[in-house]
């Protein structure tokens, strides 16, 4: 059943292909390589059935989210989906059709990317829907529904075949975590380290400054005075934080300008490896200019992290961009890289990413296991969202969007995309 309007072009889909590959994506090479099973089964599909773009979105008992997202679809990706978009009457079969037949403003969203059609089918495993895959079409290939549709029957039964006794994902909604909870996790999370150098080089003087010559006294004072004055700033920012914390605070604000005043603000290690390539105007954002700089921070830090021997590992690039519907930036590094089975799981918390075999020293460069978690709060908060991801060459590029605050649509319901 073609869609109104809807131009088969005859071009042949080798299903003898599409089978021997699905099968052999759909089973997982390790422990924990789910999603990359899925990615691969999403490459497949979107190979045999020439669509623009791809997603799977993951689904838990309180919410969802976009964990695979390829494609024209990309930006999707980390893309926090509600908890009333994954009740069982909205999730209960296969859908196909023009994208004007969804709701207005993911029609819209989706028109304004160049889609012109989708298709979804559900994913169920052990009698429950944990997710579901959609491929979306552009004007630059039009295909039979009915095949698209097929296709991903016969995927979404491969994706459940990896998802048989694995938790989906838990998304909470921005208010179920109490206000109060999210600024103590944040307070102590960055009072730590400041606080703990200022205790060592205060103990450092006091213990032993008779066998200190005045280069090493000075050295240490002027460090003792760097970090406290490191440390009134973030008291600040974290009471400025603390005294928005009964609302979410959406304005529209300037994220170059945000952007450059927390990398400006950082402490000196971090601002020595950033390397920012900002444009000079971006449309204005929608959310907290104050959480910038903390979401920043977190996310160089983890970037430096994850440096290695390689000399290219010790710089970390900022970029910003913009699109129909959101502005975001970008903190990409050389460093390790992100397994796409782990691109999710690094935002729980007290997750730490596992060192490459040989490294001569893992615990030194390994936080505690917040950073990403806080990062994913905070932006969420804002009603954006953030997302790992490899780069092209090694690495890992962390990306953060937020909606325009100069766009009439509103937050899309992640759901439909």
């Amino acid at each position: 059943m073609d869609a109104p309007g809807w131009q088969t072009r005859g071009m042949p889909i080798d299903y003898g292909r599409l089978v021997d590959e699905l099968g052999i994506a759909a089973v997982p090479q390790a422990s924990g390589a789910e999603l990359t099973a899925v990615q691969a089964v999403m490459t497949t599909l979107r190979e045999c059935s020439h669509a623009a773009g791809a997603t799977f979105t993951e689904y838990g008992p309180t919410g969802g989210r976009v964990v695979v997202a390829q494609g024209g679809m990309s930006w999707a990706l980390g893309q926090p989906v509600a908890p009333e978009l994954v009740a069982p009457e909205v999730i209960a079969g296969p859908y196909s059709g023009r994208v004007e037949t969804m709701p207005a403003e993911a029609a819209q969203q989706l028109r304004a990317r160049g889609m012109v059609a989708v298709v979804g089918h559900p994913v169920r495993s052990q009698d429950r829907v944990v997710g579901a895959l959609h491929l979306y079409f552009d004007d630059s290939y039009y295909m039979d529904l009915d095949a698209a549709a097929g296709m991903l029957r016969l995927a979404a039964a491969c994706t459940a075949g990896v998802y048989t006794g694995r938790d989906a994902t838990p998304v909470r909604s921005p208010g179920e975590e109490d206000d109060r909870s999210l600024f103590l996790t944040v307070a102590g999370h960055e009072l730590r380290t400041p606080v703990t150098v200022i205790k060592g080089y205060a103990s450092l003087l006091a213990d032993r400054w008779e066998e200190l010559d005045d280069d090493q006294r000075r050295s240490a004072t002027k460090v003792l005075t760097q970090r406290a004055d490191e440390l009134a700033q973030l008291v600040d920012r974290l009471l400025a934080t603390a005294g928005e914390a009964s609302v979410v605070r959406m304005v529209p604000f300037d994220l170059v300008e945000a952007l450059s005043r927390a990398a400006g603000a950082m402490p000196r290690e971090l601002r020595g490896t950033l390397r920012a390539e900002l444009p000079t105007w971006l449309p204005p954002a929608a959310g907290d200019p104050d959480v910038i700089g903390t979401v920043l921070t977190e996310l160089v830090t983890n970037a430096v992290r994850a440096a290695t021997d390689d000399p290219r590992s010790s710089t970390v690039d900022l970029a910003a961009g913009s699109d129909q519907e959101t502005v975001y930036f970008q903190v990409r590094d050389r460093g390790i890289g992100i397994d796409p089975a782990q691109a999710e799981v690094a935002f729980e918390r007290f997750w730490r990413a596992p060192r490459p075999a040989g490294d001569r020293d893992p615990e030194a460069r390994s936080g505690v296991g917040l950073g990403l978690y806080l990062v994913r709060r905070l932006v969420e908060r804002q009603n954006g969202w953030v997302s790992l991801r490899p780069r092209d060459g090694g690495g890992t590029v962390a990306e953060v969007r937020l909606h325009r605050a100069d766009s009439s649509a509103r937050r899309p319901d992640p759901g439909e995309v």
